[in-house]
Protein backbone atom coordinates (compact mmCIF):
# COMPACT_ATOMS: atom_id res chain seq x y z
CA UNK A 1 0.00 0.00 0.00
CA UNK A 2 2.06 3.16 -1.06
CA UNK A 3 1.60 6.96 0.30
CA UNK A 4 0.43 5.45 3.60
CA UNK A 5 2.87 5.24 7.42
CA UNK A 6 1.66 4.11 10.66
CA UNK A 7 2.99 5.32 13.47
CA UNK A 8 3.10 3.86 17.26
CA UNK A 9 3.23 5.79 20.39
CA UNK A 10 5.03 4.09 22.91
CA UNK A 11 2.44 1.98 24.50
CA UNK A 12 0.58 1.45 21.23
CA UNK A 13 3.62 -0.63 19.09
CA UNK A 14 2.11 -4.15 20.13
CA UNK A 15 -1.24 -3.07 18.02
CA UNK A 16 0.23 -0.71 15.59
CA UNK A 17 2.23 -4.23 14.29
CA UNK A 18 -0.94 -5.83 14.24
CA UNK A 19 -2.19 -3.14 11.86
CA UNK A 20 0.35 -2.89 9.60
CA UNK A 21 0.69 -6.93 9.23
CA UNK A 22 -2.74 -6.75 7.58
CA UNK A 23 -1.69 -4.44 5.67
CA UNK A 24 1.08 -5.05 4.91
CA UNK A 25 3.52 -2.32 5.65
CA UNK A 26 6.34 -1.66 7.76
CA UNK A 27 5.25 0.54 11.09
CA UNK A 28 7.07 4.07 10.86
CA UNK A 29 10.09 5.19 12.70
CA UNK A 30 10.17 7.11 15.70
CA UNK A 31 11.60 8.46 18.97
CA UNK A 32 10.18 8.71 22.30
CA UNK A 33 12.22 10.17 25.08
CA UNK A 34 11.67 12.35 28.42
CA UNK A 35 14.37 15.03 29.92
CA UNK A 36 15.20 15.37 32.92
CA UNK A 37 13.15 18.01 33.49
CA UNK A 38 9.79 16.43 32.89
CA UNK A 39 9.27 17.61 29.43
CA UNK A 40 8.26 15.07 26.29
CA UNK A 41 10.81 15.00 23.30
CA UNK A 42 9.01 13.69 19.82
CA UNK A 43 11.36 12.98 17.02
CA UNK A 44 9.91 11.18 13.22
CA UNK A 45 12.85 9.64 11.82
CA UNK A 46 11.73 8.92 8.29
CA UNK A 47 10.37 11.35 5.83
CA UNK A 48 6.54 11.80 5.71
CA UNK A 49 5.93 14.55 3.32
CA UNK A 50 3.28 14.38 1.46
CA UNK A 51 2.44 10.79 3.17
CA UNK A 52 -0.95 9.59 4.66
CA UNK A 53 0.11 9.13 8.22
CA UNK A 54 -1.70 7.28 11.10
CA UNK A 55 -0.74 7.56 14.69
CA UNK A 56 -1.96 4.88 17.10
CA UNK A 57 -2.04 5.74 20.68
CA UNK A 58 -3.68 3.58 23.80
CA UNK A 59 -5.28 4.81 27.00
CA UNK A 60 -2.85 2.91 28.96
CA UNK A 61 -1.98 4.90 32.76
CA UNK A 62 -0.94 7.38 32.73
CA UNK A 63 -3.55 8.56 30.61
CA UNK A 64 -2.39 11.99 30.96
CA UNK A 65 1.18 11.42 29.87
CA UNK A 66 -1.17 9.06 27.28
CA UNK A 67 -2.51 12.71 25.79
CA UNK A 68 0.91 14.41 26.04
CA UNK A 69 2.62 12.19 23.74
CA UNK A 70 -0.19 11.96 20.82
CA UNK A 71 -0.78 15.70 20.82
CA UNK A 72 3.23 16.24 20.61
CA UNK A 73 3.61 13.23 17.55
CA UNK A 74 0.86 14.99 15.88
CA UNK A 75 2.46 18.49 16.05
CA UNK A 76 5.81 17.04 14.90
CA UNK A 77 3.84 15.34 12.02
CA UNK A 78 2.89 18.44 11.00
CA UNK A 79 5.78 20.13 10.85
CA UNK A 80 7.13 17.51 8.73
CA UNK A 81 4.97 18.41 6.34
CA UNK A 82 2.60 15.15 6.13
CA UNK A 83 -0.20 15.68 4.12
CA UNK A 84 -3.12 14.16 6.10
CA UNK A 85 -2.64 13.23 9.80
CA UNK A 86 -5.27 10.71 11.17
CA UNK A 87 -5.15 10.05 14.55
CA UNK A 88 -6.35 5.67 15.43
CA UNK A 89 -7.98 5.45 19.28
CA UNK A 90 -9.18 2.52 19.97
CA UNK A 91 -10.33 3.87 23.36
CA UNK A 92 -11.33 7.86 23.45
CA UNK A 93 -9.44 9.31 26.35
CA UNK A 94 -12.34 10.71 29.01
CA UNK A 95 -15.32 9.31 27.17
CA UNK A 96 -17.43 8.67 30.36
CA UNK A 97 -17.11 12.82 30.87
CA UNK A 98 -19.15 13.74 27.89
CA UNK A 99 -21.69 15.99 29.39
CA UNK A 100 -22.55 18.69 32.18
CA UNK A 101 -24.91 16.90 34.35
CA UNK A 102 -23.62 18.22 37.26
CA UNK A 103 -23.01 22.21 38.87
CA UNK A 104 -19.15 23.35 37.80
CA UNK A 105 -17.82 20.61 35.87
CA UNK A 106 -15.71 20.50 32.49
CA UNK A 107 -16.97 18.01 29.65
CA UNK A 108 -13.45 17.02 29.07
CA UNK A 109 -14.35 14.56 26.11
CA UNK A 110 -14.85 17.93 24.13
CA UNK A 111 -12.02 19.41 25.50
CA UNK A 112 -10.26 15.92 24.40
CA UNK A 113 -11.57 16.65 20.67
CA UNK A 114 -10.53 20.07 20.50
CA UNK A 115 -6.92 19.58 21.70
CA UNK A 116 -6.84 17.12 18.99
CA UNK A 117 -8.03 19.54 16.80
CA UNK A 118 -5.78 22.39 17.61
CA UNK A 119 -2.87 19.82 17.47
CA UNK A 120 -3.18 19.13 13.89
CA UNK A 121 -4.96 16.22 12.98
CA UNK A 122 -7.47 15.71 9.84
CA UNK A 123 -9.30 12.57 11.14
CA UNK A 124 -10.12 10.59 14.22
CA UNK A 125 -10.38 6.97 13.99
CA UNK A 126 -11.93 5.08 17.44
CA UNK A 127 -14.31 2.57 18.58
CA UNK A 128 -16.98 2.06 20.83
CA UNK A 129 -17.95 5.77 22.35
CA UNK A 130 -19.23 5.64 25.90
CA UNK A 131 -21.90 8.63 24.02
CA UNK A 132 -21.99 8.19 19.81
CA UNK A 133 -22.93 11.91 20.91
CA UNK A 134 -18.69 12.61 20.92
CA UNK A 135 -18.44 12.65 17.53
CA UNK A 136 -20.13 16.17 17.33
CA UNK A 137 -17.24 17.30 19.25
CA UNK A 138 -15.07 17.29 16.11
CA UNK A 139 -15.17 19.65 13.42
CA UNK A 140 -12.91 16.84 12.10
CA UNK A 141 -13.97 13.90 10.24
CA UNK A 142 -14.06 11.14 13.46
CA UNK A 143 -15.21 7.70 12.29
CA UNK A 144 -16.43 4.84 15.05
CA UNK A 145 -16.05 1.57 14.51
CA UNK A 146 -17.67 -1.05 17.17
CA UNK A 147 -16.58 -4.55 18.10
CA UNK A 148 -20.70 -5.74 18.50
CA UNK A 149 -19.66 -8.38 15.71
CA UNK A 150 -16.48 -9.52 17.22
CA UNK A 151 -18.00 -10.48 20.18
CA UNK A 152 -21.18 -11.81 18.23
CA UNK A 153 -19.01 -14.46 16.12
CA UNK A 154 -16.85 -15.11 19.30
CA UNK A 155 -19.99 -16.21 21.00
CA UNK A 156 -21.98 -17.47 18.00
CA UNK A 157 -18.90 -20.04 17.33
CA UNK A 158 -19.43 -21.50 21.22
CA UNK A 159 -22.87 -22.87 20.67
CA UNK A 160 -24.25 -22.07 23.95
CA UNK A 161 -27.72 -23.33 24.01
CA UNK A 162 -30.21 -21.92 26.36
CA UNK A 163 -28.85 -18.48 25.83
CA UNK A 164 -30.48 -15.69 27.53
CA UNK A 165 -28.73 -11.90 26.67
CA UNK A 166 -28.91 -9.78 30.14
CA UNK A 167 -29.39 -5.68 29.94
CA UNK A 168 -27.44 -4.50 33.16
CA UNK A 169 -30.28 -1.82 33.75
CA UNK A 170 -32.48 0.01 31.92
CA UNK A 171 -30.23 2.07 30.07
CA UNK A 172 -28.57 -1.03 28.41
CA UNK A 173 -32.06 -2.85 27.43
CA UNK A 174 -31.67 -1.51 23.76
CA UNK A 175 -28.20 -2.51 23.42
CA UNK A 176 -29.26 -6.41 24.70
CA UNK A 177 -32.34 -6.34 22.21
CA UNK A 178 -30.00 -6.05 19.65
CA UNK A 179 -28.04 -8.92 20.43
CA UNK A 180 -30.45 -10.87 21.78
CA UNK A 181 -31.80 -10.12 17.88
CA UNK A 182 -28.53 -11.78 16.68
CA UNK A 183 -28.69 -14.90 18.43
CA UNK A 184 -32.14 -15.14 18.56
CA UNK A 185 -32.66 -15.75 21.82
CA UNK A 186 -34.71 -14.16 24.85
CA UNK A 187 -33.43 -11.01 26.79
CA UNK A 188 -33.40 -10.22 30.84
CA UNK A 189 -33.30 -6.76 32.68
CA UNK A 190 -31.42 -6.12 36.03
CA UNK A 191 -33.87 -4.32 38.01
CA UNK A 192 -32.01 -1.62 40.13
CA UNK A 193 -33.37 0.60 42.79
CA UNK A 194 -31.95 3.29 45.02
CA UNK A 195 -31.85 2.73 48.83
CA UNK A 196 -32.50 5.66 50.45
CA UNK A 197 -30.76 8.71 49.60
CA UNK A 198 -27.38 6.69 48.84
CA UNK A 199 -26.52 7.11 45.59
CA UNK A 200 -25.80 3.74 44.83
CA UNK A 201 -28.02 2.14 42.81
CA UNK A 202 -28.60 -1.69 43.93
CA UNK A 203 -29.94 -4.75 41.66
CA UNK A 204 -32.66 -6.17 43.38
CA UNK A 205 -34.32 -8.27 41.07
CA UNK A 206 -34.06 -10.02 37.48
CA UNK A 207 -37.37 -9.25 35.19
CA UNK A 208 -37.17 -11.97 32.74
CA UNK A 209 -36.47 -15.64 32.63
CA UNK A 210 -32.92 -16.91 33.54
CA UNK A 211 -33.14 -19.80 35.71
CA UNK A 212 -31.26 -23.29 33.97
CA UNK A 213 -30.30 -20.71 31.05
CA UNK A 214 -26.71 -19.38 30.09
CA UNK A 215 -26.72 -15.88 30.72
CA UNK A 216 -24.52 -13.56 28.39
CA UNK A 217 -23.68 -9.67 29.22
CA UNK A 218 -22.70 -7.44 26.61
CA UNK A 219 -21.49 -3.84 27.67
CA UNK A 220 -19.17 -1.32 25.75
CA UNK A 221 -16.55 -0.47 28.84
CA UNK A 222 -16.04 -2.27 32.43
CA UNK A 223 -13.89 -0.32 34.49
CA UNK A 224 -13.78 -1.73 38.10
CA UNK A 225 -16.50 -4.31 37.32
CA UNK A 226 -18.40 -3.59 40.21
CA UNK A 227 -21.97 -3.50 38.02
CA UNK A 228 -20.54 -6.29 36.04
CA UNK A 229 -20.07 -8.61 38.95
CA UNK A 230 -23.24 -7.41 40.93
CA UNK A 231 -25.13 -8.48 37.86
CA UNK A 232 -23.67 -11.91 37.69
CA UNK A 233 -24.16 -12.76 41.25
CA UNK A 234 -28.22 -12.06 41.11
CA UNK A 235 -27.99 -14.24 38.18
CA UNK A 236 -26.55 -17.16 40.33
CA UNK A 237 -29.07 -16.01 42.68
CA UNK A 238 -32.28 -16.31 40.49
CA UNK A 239 -30.37 -19.81 39.32
CA UNK A 240 -28.75 -19.26 35.73
CA UNK A 241 -26.82 -22.18 34.86
CA UNK A 242 -23.73 -20.82 33.39
CA UNK A 243 -22.61 -16.67 33.29
CA UNK A 244 -20.25 -15.40 30.89
CA UNK A 245 -19.74 -11.62 29.66
CA UNK A 246 -18.54 -9.70 26.96
CA UNK A 247 -17.56 -6.27 26.39
CA UNK A 248 -15.12 -4.21 24.12
CA UNK A 249 -12.90 -1.84 26.74
CA UNK A 250 -11.58 -3.79 29.53
CA UNK A 251 -10.28 -1.12 31.45
CA UNK A 252 -10.26 -3.53 34.25
CA UNK A 253 -8.52 -0.96 37.12
CA UNK A 254 -8.77 -1.00 40.82
CA UNK A 255 -10.05 -4.04 41.80
CA UNK A 256 -11.45 -5.33 38.95
CA UNK A 257 -9.24 -8.39 38.26
CA UNK A 258 -9.94 -9.74 42.20
CA UNK A 259 -13.23 -9.21 41.56
CA UNK A 260 -13.54 -11.29 38.04
CA UNK A 261 -11.66 -13.94 39.80
CA UNK A 262 -13.67 -14.30 42.34
CA UNK A 263 -17.27 -14.51 40.38
CA UNK A 264 -19.42 -17.07 39.16
CA UNK A 265 -18.38 -15.34 35.57
CA UNK A 266 -17.30 -18.62 33.51
CA UNK A 267 -15.43 -16.34 30.93
CA UNK A 268 -15.18 -12.71 30.42
CA UNK A 269 -14.44 -11.37 26.71
CA UNK A 270 -12.64 -8.28 25.81
CA UNK A 271 -11.20 -6.71 22.91
CA UNK A 272 -7.32 -5.67 22.83
CA UNK A 273 -8.79 -1.72 22.42
CA UNK A 274 -7.11 -1.23 26.15
CA UNK A 275 -3.83 -3.50 26.44
CA UNK A 276 -4.05 -5.91 29.50
CA UNK A 277 -0.90 -5.97 31.06
CA UNK A 278 0.63 -9.37 32.46
CA UNK A 279 -0.18 -8.77 35.97
CA UNK A 280 -4.00 -8.89 34.92
CA UNK A 281 -3.95 -11.51 32.69
CA UNK A 282 -6.08 -14.89 34.48
CA UNK A 283 -7.80 -17.66 33.14
CA UNK A 284 -11.20 -16.32 33.38
CA UNK A 285 -10.28 -13.56 30.72
CA UNK A 286 -10.05 -13.67 26.93
CA UNK A 287 -8.80 -10.91 25.01
CA UNK A 288 -9.77 -10.71 21.20
CA UNK A 289 -7.79 -8.44 18.40
CA UNK A 290 -10.00 -5.87 17.11
CA UNK A 291 -6.39 -4.40 14.75
CA UNK A 292 -7.95 -6.30 11.67
CA UNK A 293 -10.95 -3.80 12.01
CA UNK A 294 -9.48 -0.88 12.52
CA UNK A 295 -6.65 -2.34 9.55
CA UNK A 296 -9.45 -2.38 7.27
CA UNK A 297 -11.24 0.93 8.03
CA UNK A 298 -7.71 2.53 7.56
CA UNK A 299 -7.70 0.65 3.90
CA UNK A 300 -10.75 1.97 2.56
CA UNK A 301 -9.98 5.41 3.96
CA UNK A 302 -6.81 5.46 2.33
CA UNK A 303 -8.15 4.09 -1.03
CA UNK A 304 -11.65 6.33 -0.91
CA UNK A 305 -13.81 3.04 0.05
CA UNK A 306 -17.02 2.96 1.74
CA UNK A 307 -16.95 2.98 5.27
CA UNK A 308 -20.34 2.45 6.08
CA UNK A 309 -20.28 -0.81 3.53
CA UNK A 310 -17.85 -2.80 5.46
CA UNK A 311 -18.95 -1.37 9.12
CA UNK A 312 -23.01 -2.57 8.87
CA UNK A 313 -22.42 -5.33 10.97
CA UNK A 314 -20.67 -3.35 12.97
Amino acid sequence: MKGIKLFACPTAEKFTQEICDHLNVPMGKASYQKFSNDNNFVQILESVRGQDVYVVQTSQPPVNERIMELLITIDALKRASAKQINVVLPYYFYSRSDKKDQPRIPITAKLIAQLIEAAGANRVITCDLHNAAIQAYFNIYCDRISAKELLQEYFKEKNIKDMVIVATDAGSAKKAYKYSHFFNCPIALIDKRRDGNDDKAIATTVIGEVKDKNAVIFDDEVDTAGSMIETAKILEKHGARNIYAGCTHGILSGKAIERIKESPIREFVITNTVPLTKEKEIDKIKVLSIAPVFAETISRIHEDRSIGEFLQGY
